[in-house]
């Protein structure tokens, strides 16, 4: 059985990405944690003008957030009364990111899946600050869906690597296993000037290929100097409807997230990133 934590700060992005991931995992055993963190929005709230003020805005904030998951709750037993799945509600006076952290640890959460942006829709901003906060701290893989993305029947993902980190074999399980649900065909990408690899580099293709061994997957090697340029390319000629990325120091994911680069990357407008973490967890 899975567990996936769904943030939602009740925007029509967040609610987009909840319905595809009700969609995504309408096969599996699923247990559904839907999170509304609202501490910002307290400190952000308009009638928070004084101190003399603050519990009345509190328990307006707090009622408001739970009067609006219970809405939540009603429209998604409408969409998808699935037997399959199990719901639960949290609401929390937290920081998204303090409140992620601690439900992925408490539940051991497999998963967490979240819009790209949340209630500010700048076009030119690929993924909101709550988005990029979730993706760089919180320790467990985030699904990230674009705004008004509706695939969810991936059939051909991406998984850009060097081959130098040991990856964590429950994530890749992970990926194995979102791909086999729909028979999707993996492209595991080296981008080098050099096609030989180092024997560090081999053993962990070698981890790569066992912990996939189940799925459809074709290891190949890119030919260019520039990954960024290397990524987008592929994903135009081969048709990518998913790309999947580790999240660590130094990364390919970390440098295309940053605002120097991420123009260049404007694929994350147009298909979900499973980004890992690569993180000792249970």
């Amino acid at each position: 059985m899975l567990s996936i934590l769904l943030p939602t700060d009740f925007s029509e992005n967040s609610k987009n990405a909840i319905n595809y991931a009700l969609e995504f995992f309408k096969y599996q055993k699923v247990q559904f944690y839907f999170m509304h963190a609202y501490r910002n929005e307290f400190y952000d709230h308009d009638e928070l003008v004084s101190r003399d003020v603050f519990d009345d805005v509190l328990e307006k904030v707090k009622t408001d957030s739970k009067n609006n998951l219970e809405k939540l709750f009603k429209e998604v037993n409408e969409i998808a009364p699935n037997p399959r799945y199990t719901y639960h509600s949290i609401s929390a006076n937290n920081s998204l990111v303090e409140e992620a952290n601690e439900i992925a640890d408490k539940h051991n959460i497999d998963l967490i899946v979240m819009g790209t942006k949340g209630k500010s829709n700048e076009r030119h901003i690929i993924f909101g600050s709550q988005t990029f906060q979730v993706l760089k701290y919180v320790d467990c893989p985030v699904l990230a869906i674009p705004s008004n993305y509706k695939n969810t029947q991936p059939k051909h993902i991406l998984f850009p690597t060097d081959y130098l980190i040991p990856y964590k074999r429950r994530e890749l399980k992970l990926l194995s296993v979102l791909a086999k649900s729909y028979r999707s065909k993996i492209d595991v990408m080296y981008v080098s000037t050099s096609n030989k690899l180092s024997i560090r580099q081999e053993d962990n293709k070698d981890f790569i290929k066992d912990a996939l061994i189940v799925n459809k997957v074709d290891f190949n090697i890119k030919n260019d100097k520039n990954v960024a340029d290397a990524i987008i390319s592929h994903i135009e000629e081969s048709d990518i409807d998913m790309i999947t990325m580790v999240n660590t120091q130094h990364s390919f994911l970390e440098d295309m997230l940053f605002p120097s680069t991420i123009d260049k990357v404007s694929f994350g407008l147009e298909i979900p990133l499973l980004a890992m973490q690569n993180t000792n967890r249970d």
